[in-house]
């Protein structure tokens, strides 16, 4: 699977100075955690499951998480998990016989709820547990982590493959500033010894405003909320860090979905190069509440956050089109890093607008050569509007 693969190569071909790459579930972690942009969580109990997965599959989505924890009722566990079963086997019957990736399908995780239900959901699963990529593990701390971490590990060994796991840091512990430090310092601990199986850690700031009865509105960001946005740094700190201790941490969940991709349609019926067709859906973007949303997904990359976990599939795009290495990116990450990393010193920007150093920056082009790895880099003339016309008529 690539990103942008469900538009067509001319097209691709026209925004693209550097396609995305393809990458598959056995790629390297590094790769994959990068590659997971907007991750769409559906609820475990939908009757039509596997359709949906190959729909949004088809639309553009290339990570998602099957929720059997918040957004299902208690007592729908039990059902949701023979969901699952069912769903996990009606996407392999499409599948079964052919060799090498499934092209339709794509990264799936589960989110449970218990530890012991990751190795009796893999068992159940069999076969089709091919399709799988891992587990998300809510409330995420070191007492609750390691009994997940274990049950993965034992998952694992008996699905005779790799399975990742992607944390949810969501406690009151690590909201709360008396415990913060000590829970960030135990999550650090944890994840540490379990690095190889850590895919992503994701944020619930959801239930971070939860604890406090707040709700930020659709002209408002996470950082907006300042004991959110506290909370983020202080994870990005611990867990974060660029010398080769941290983890890829994921954007938090935007709540509001009033866009649909309906909306879209007058714009997208002419060619997405066009200037007023670019004109029109900024202005829609701006007036329908997708202004927030795309102001986050920028300060999720100031802060060091990349991929967002999102509720509605109108939010996939905006994020896949800002996660996009402009061309002006990609030309000064490369120029850091063809410099002798022991010499230093100070480039002029090929822009002629910047200086770039080498040493502070050179994380920084690592990090953006990994982005421009999987999402691409655009051509010079082609920025966010574009992109994300391309997208959503693809």
């Amino acid at each position: 699977m690539h990103h942008f693969g469900h538009i067509s190569p001319q097209v691709r071909a026209e925004l693209f100075h550097q396609e995305p790459a393809d990458f598959t579930s056995d790629s390297p972690a590094p790769v994959l955690s990068a590659a997971l942009g907007a991750t769409l969580y559906s609820p475990a109990t939908r009757p039509q499951l596997a359709d949906d997965v190959r729909k949004q599959a088809a639309r553009g989505v290339v990570s998602m998480v099957l929720c059997l924890e918040d957004s299902i009722d208690d007592a729908d566990v039990t059902a949701g998990e023979a969901n699952l079963v069912r769903q996990f086997a009606a996407l392999d019957a499409g599948y079964s016989g052919r060799s090498g990736e499934p092209d339709d399908v794509p990264l799936l995780f589960i989110r449970v709820r218990r530890p012991h239900q990751i190795p009796d959901l893999v068992h159940r699963l069999g076969a089709t547990s091919r399709l799988l990529s891992g587990f998300v593990l809510p409330k995420f701390t070191e007492e609750r982590g390691t009994a997940f971490l274990e049950a993965l590990a034992e998952a694992e060994a008996a699905a005779g493959r790799r399975l990742f796991a992607m944390p949810v840091l969501e406690s009151p512990e690590l909201l709360h500033l008396e415990t913060r430090a000590e829970s960030l310092a135990g999550v650090a601990r944890t994840v540490d010894k379990y690095r190889e199986r850590i895919l992503a850690l994701r944020l619930g700031v959801t239930d971070f405003c939860s604890a406090y009865g707040l709700r930020r509105a659709p002209d408002m960001t996470a950082y907006d909320v300042q004991i959110v946005a506290a909370v983020i740094a202080d994870v990005v700190n611990v867990l974060g860090r660029s010398d080769g201790t941290g983890f890829t941490i994921t954007g938090p969940v935007w709540e509001y979905f009033r866009v649909q991709e309906r909306m879209f349609k007058p714009q997208l019926r002419r060619s997405p190069f066009m200037e007023g067709s670019a004109d029109q859906l900024r202005t829609a973007l701006i007036e329908h509440d997708l202004d927030g949303l795309l102001r986050e997904i920028g300060l999720d990359r100031a802060n060091g956050l990349l991929g967002k976990t999102c509720i509605h599939p109108s939010h996939v795009m905006p994020v896949h089109a800002l996660s996009v290495v402009s061309h002006e990116e990609f030309s000064d990450a490369r120029d850091i890093l063809r410099t002798d990393r022991d010499g230093g010193g100070v480039l002029r920007s090929a822009y002629t607008n910047k200086m770039n150093e080498v040493k502070p920056h050179r994380a920084w082009a690592e990090r953006t050569l990994l982005r421009a790895e999987v999402f691409g880099v655009a051509r010079e003339d082609i920025g966010f509007v574009e992109l994300l016309t391309a997208g959503l008529s693809g």
